[in-house]
């Protein structure tokens, strides 16, 4: 089968030994899939939106694709990089647009996957990314998790299958880590 996790997993392989031969063959088996993540991840944008589904998939695969030194563990692996590399990418638009414009009213940012609103929540999105590295710090596992949930849009099972554990433990993680977030969002809003 042309688009198994088999074959994705030994692109990336190659890809990392630096066949470029194989950065042309992942692309359009790992395209759609990437899409739809992007998709999620802007889901939230209105009409103005400045930063399109395509631009996020192509600005996030050129960060996964220059990663050669990555030990890509297979494709699920590489689906939670992605997450990581969508949020970086959206993280530098709302750290943008913060500069660009300071202050205002700000829409509540609610931690919950898929649901970003770049443009309308650049300082929340700032704050979440500031209070992501701080729970980071404390526990890697639970960042990793709202990384892949909140700005990669993957379910419980394709976070568990990403991160390597159970969905039981994604699940209890995703659950304490909104609360922690929550928390120390407001903590900064009030400092």
């Amino acid at each position: 089968m042309p688009n198994s996790p088999s074959t994705v997993t030994h692109l990336l392989e190659r890809l990392r030994e630096e066949d470029r031969e194989a950065l042309d063959a992942l692309l359009p088996l790992v395209y759609d899939e990437l899409h739809r993540l992007a998709h999620l991840e802007l889901r939230g944008e209105g009409p103005d939106i400045t930063l399109r589904t395509t631009a996020l998939v192509h600005e996030a695969y050129g960060k996964l694709v220059d990663h050669h030194a990555v030990d890509w563990q297979g494709r699920s692996h590489f689906f939670g990089v992605a997450a990581r590399a969508m949020r970086q990418v959206v993280i530098n638009r709302a750290r943008k647009r913060q500069a660009q414009k300071r202050g205002g009213d700000a829409p509540h940012l609610t931690i919950d996957e898929g649901r970003i609103a770049v443009d309308q929540q650049a300082d929340r999105l700032v704050a979440l990314d500031e209070a992501l590295d701080r729970l980071a710090a404390i526990d890697e596992r639970q960042s990793r998790i709202v990384e892949c949930r909140f700005f990669g849009g993957m379910t419980i099972e394709e976070t568990a299958a990403a991160l390597d554990v159970s969905p039981s433990t994604v699940k209890r993680d995703w659950r304490t880590a909104k609360a922690w977030l929550s928390r120390e969002i407001k903590r900064m809003e009030s400092a």
